[in-house]
């Protein structure tokens, strides 16, 4: 089973599917949140631009993970791993680009960065496991 803190609400859930047991789709998932709360203090004008962008970047890389997972050769899981480190470094540059436009505070950019920056390392270590 898998523990989720959503919108401050623990609920436990029985998983049926590879990609749900893996921490690093987890975390992916939690920084997807993270960054939606974090995009809606954007500019109005920024609503189909980069709140748009950094948003699709990070459900990116859950989604790739769990494509790749499920019934995929290593090879093949290692590519859509690629994909989701892609994917991570976009969220990095919406983060630059944020900071740069004053939409986030040095804070916020320190934060966010850090947490991709750790997902991405997980990911790396999670392709490197795979023979």
């Amino acid at each position: 089973m898998t523990a989720y803190w959503l919108t401050r609400v623990y609920i436990q859930i029985k998983m049926a599917f590879k990609f749900e047991n893996l921490r690093v789709w987890n975390r992916s998932l939690e920084l997807g949140h993270d960054i939606r709360i974090l995009a809606r203090t954007f500019p109005a004008e920024e609503k189909f631009g980069l709140c748009s962008q950094i948003i699709r970047a990070t459900d990116s890389i859950g989604l790739n993970i769990d494509e790749g997972s499920t019934g995929q050769t290593n090879p093949e899981f290692k590519r859509f791993l690629n994909m989701a480190l892609r994917s991570a470094i976009e969220v990095i540059a919406c983060l630059h680009i944020a900071l740069k436009n004053l939409y986030l505070t040095k804070e916020e950019f320190n934060q966010k960065y850090q947490e991709t920056e750790n997902l991405i390392i997980q990911i790396q270590a999670l392709k490197n496991s795979l023979k």
